[in-house]
């Protein structure tokens, strides 16, 4: 995909007048934003996805009943994907758009009728901005309007669902279950809601702080109490709504288009997943909790049109101890009376999938007889093990038009089938052509060896030795989820070291690793216990660790700043550096360290290899050095130093950048009006994230921050969601963005002036 530095949209009805647009969009994409760059200085970026194969959370996924070939998958964070039959992956739908909370997808719903026409639920979690986006072009360009009920896409019970139906005997009528206010029905393609004021749960209002509610888990339309004829029959009378919230009865049925509802009896659990079939059978997953995690216990209903319902949880599930719940329900158009289910939390025995071709009289557990090939995906090796069956199994499809044809999400992949017959060995592989939804936590891109080395949330991290292939998996001894931290000796680049914490509470020995290969391999790094009473300090990942150009000094930020210059083997306090403040090495002077105290509003360096340190002038930077942009150990850090020129500093101090070419003696400003959160260097330039002339966006300044140029477009927004930026010091142009959901990117100017050397 290749995006322009500034676009112009518009819409043309004649020949003439595209022509007049055409000449003004280029004339308007040569230029740069006013003020901000000379003209000569707009660039024009391609943008690539650094591929590891999806990676992230795909709470469901969903085939087209109008059209072979059609899918859709909704993310937690990282947005929509189409899948392209005739190419053969999945398609992005929401990189142009810049709100930060339309890329939690609540629920996702193509037209039963019409194959262009798909409707999302769009909105991250209860404190943000809430959207029903519709789309005539499948997800090519959106109608957006906001609603007033708040959504949860990135939120616990992400995997209920679906939320949002469409009657499928008069498609412009829409119902969607929310969180917190109840059932909303819209009648007018989803221009307009109004809720369901009959419906018996009005909806528990907003939660607190970091709470939420399940609400009206799903909506299921009859299709047989309805007729179609064209458009012009009878909508659907009989719906079902699912609750997963607290109280005696959990799932409700209408006869009359939703004027009325009846209780409808079932197990005393959350009704998280209903589908129906083309008979009007409605099949429902029961679970003990909101999930993904969690859930201790669950069930699967069957219940007739009528509503009388019976129990047909597999019978294999229970007598493996009845661990999990099932949110994972789909059943086969095709193939009445068929149903598969999937497990989730099942931890002791590992969860599965089983499939029903009676009615649930009888299941096949598939995960016994199943095989996984992840060679184009081998960072799902992670851990030091083998691709297993998978976790948060939520998503669960069964393709409309091949009954063998079956997809299932996960918390890392979505795997997929041609083969789920009666008998013999089923063969997965991970369906993720194209489809990145991964939070990057920090990334460096050395002086030598491979181009890029990431650290991943949940995934660890990688060495990227060819960015559009997946990695394999080496950041082990230690293995930490999180990669927090990650620096290059500039003159040694194979060393490496990094720091980082487990998202569960697992015995760990260390929380950093040294390696001596680029990454590839690891030892651990172990800090002595400090504090009275002493204890390991290092333990946490809360602590950033830094490496000499020569790759001989590591000092680690711990409350007592440590340091070591024998491979880890023994350490002593650094003086002068005030506790939990990060170094920063020099890249060319294995001696020279630096950092910022921020308390003090000084700049602090180093000449004797991080022994001590001591204030410097720092003339020219603003009273105060607060860093900009996010705190905590998962921070971009405010002060970087130049790759290639020894004592050449940039720091962030608020939305400022101020640089240095004398170790921090003298400062001069060095972002113009650009207001900057975070920065990057790479060879001869500075990349930022920021705003400016009212745009937010990516920068790029080749004056020392002068002037900038955009190099995003409208096309590449990506939710606004950006955690980290760097250049590559070995090729010009070259950037790194590290985003939080669609993955990690690397994009290269297009234009011949700045050459892919």
């Amino acid at each position: 995909m290749i995006g322009i530095g500034r676009t112009v949209v518009a819409r043309a009805t004649s020949g003439k007048r595209r022509g007049v647009v055409a000449i003004t969009a280029m004339l308007l994409g040569s230029l740069a934003v006013q003020g901000s760059a000379r003209p000569q200085d707009a660039v024009r970026y391609r943008w690539t996805n650094v591929k590891v194969g999806a990676g992230g959370y795909a709470p469901n996924i969903v085939f087209s009943p109008a059209e072979r070939g059609l899918a859709y998958l909704r993310t937690d964070m990282g947005g929509a994907y189409r899948w392209d039959d005739r190419d053969r992956r999945w398609i992005p739908l929401q990189d142009g758009n810049a709100t930060s909370s339309y890329m939690g997808i609540e629920s996702i719903a193509p037209d039963p009728r019409d194959p262009d026409i798909v409707y999302m639920a769009a909105g991250m979690n209860a404190a943000q901005p809430a959207a029903i986006l519709r789309s005539a072009d499948r997800g090519r360009t959106w109608r957006i309007t906001p609603v007033p009920f708040a959504m949860g896409g990135n939120e616990d019970g992400r995997g209920l669902g679906e939320r949002l139906a469409i009657d499928p005997n008069q498609t412009r009528r829409l119902f969607f279950g929310s969180r917190h206010d109840g059932l909303w029905r819209s009648e007018d393609a989803g221009a307009t809601w109004v809720k369901v004021t009959a419906f018996p749960v009005a909806g528990l209002g907003r939660p607190a702080f970091r709470k939420t509610h399940g609400g009206v888990a799903f909506v299921a339309i009859d299709p047989t109490s309805g007729s179609d004829r064209g458009g012009g029959g009878k909508p659907s009378r009989r719906i079902w709504a699912g609750v997963a919230d607290p109280g005696a009865t959990h799932l409700y049925r209408s006869d009359d288009g939703g004027e009325t509802w009846d209780a409808v009896s079932g197990p005393a659990l959350l009704a998280a997943k209903g589908v129906i079939d083309r008979r009007g059978v409605l099949w429902v997953g029961y679970a003990s909790g909101l999930g993904p995690s969690g859930i201790k216990t669950g069930a699967v209903w069957r219940y007739e049109p009528g509503g009388r319902g019976r129990d047909v949880t597999p019978r294999a599930w229970r007598e493996t101890g009845a661990q999990g719940a099932f949110l994972g329900v789909a059943v086969s158009p095709m193939a009445p009376g068929t149903v598969a289910v999937t497990t989730v939390d099942r931890y002791l025995q590992g969860d599965s999938l089983w499939i029903s071709r009676n009615d649930g009289r009888t299941w096949d557990d598939v995960g016994p007889r199943s095989h996984r090939d992840v060679s184009k995906t081998p960072f799902l090796l992670h851990e030091g093990k083998g691709a297993d069956f998978g976790h948060w199994i939520s998503g669960l499809a069964i393709d409309p038009f091949d009954p063998t044809h079956v997809a299932y999400t996960t918390g890392a992949t979505v795997y997929a089938t041609h083969a789920l017959r009666a008998t013999g060995g089923v063969d997965w592989v991970p369906w993720t052509d194209g489809i990145e939804q991964t939070a990057i936590i920090t990334l460096v891109s050395p002086t030598g060896g491979a181009p890029l080395i990431s650290g991943f949330g949940d995934l660890s991290g990688f060495v990227h030795d060819d960015l559009d292939r997946s990695p394999r998996p080496t950041f082990v001894n230690p293995y930490m989820s999180n990669t927090n931290a990650i620096d290059y000796a500039g003159l040694a680049p194979n060393v490496i070291v990094r720091s980082g914490s487990l998202y569960l509470d697992r015995p760990r020995q260390a929380s950093m690793g040294r390696s001596e290969d680029g990454g590839r391999t690891w030892s651990e790094i172990v800090l002595p216990p400090m504090g009275n009473p002493p204890k390991r300090e290092d333990l946490n990942g809360d602590w950033p660790i830094t490496v000499s150009a020569d790759g001989t000094t590591m000092v680690v930020a711990t409350p007592v700043p440590q340091v070591s210059r024998d491979h880890g083997r023994s350490w002593s306090v650094v003086r002068g550096l005030p506790g939990k403040t990060r170094a920063v090495a020099d890249k060319r002077d294995p001696r020279v360290f630096y950092a910022v105290d921020v308390e003090q509003g000084r700049v602090l360096v180093s000449r004797d290899a991080a022994a001590s340190f001591a204030p410097v002038t720092g003339r020219g930077l603003p009273d105060g050095l607060a860093p900009a942009g996010r705190q905590g150990r998962e921070a971009q850090s405010s002060l970087l130093v130049s790759p290639d020129r020894t004592g050449t500093l940039w720091l962030q101090a608020g939305t400022r950048l101020f640089r240095s070419t004398d170790g921090g003696v003298t400062f001069a400003p060095a972002s113009g009006e650009l207001h900057v959160e975070l920065f990057g260097l790479g060879r001869n330039g500075v990349f930022a994230v920021g705003t400016l002339g009212g745009i937010r966006g990516v920068w790029r300044s080749v004056d020392t921050g002068r002037n900038w140029a955009r190099i995003d477009d409208d096309a590449h927004r990506w939710g606004g969601r950006y955690r980290v930026i760097s250049g590559d010091p070995r090729r010009e142009g070259r950037v790194y963005l590290g985003t939080d959901g669609r993955g990690l990117f690397y994009g290269d100017p297009v234009n011949t002036r700045y050459p892919l050397n």
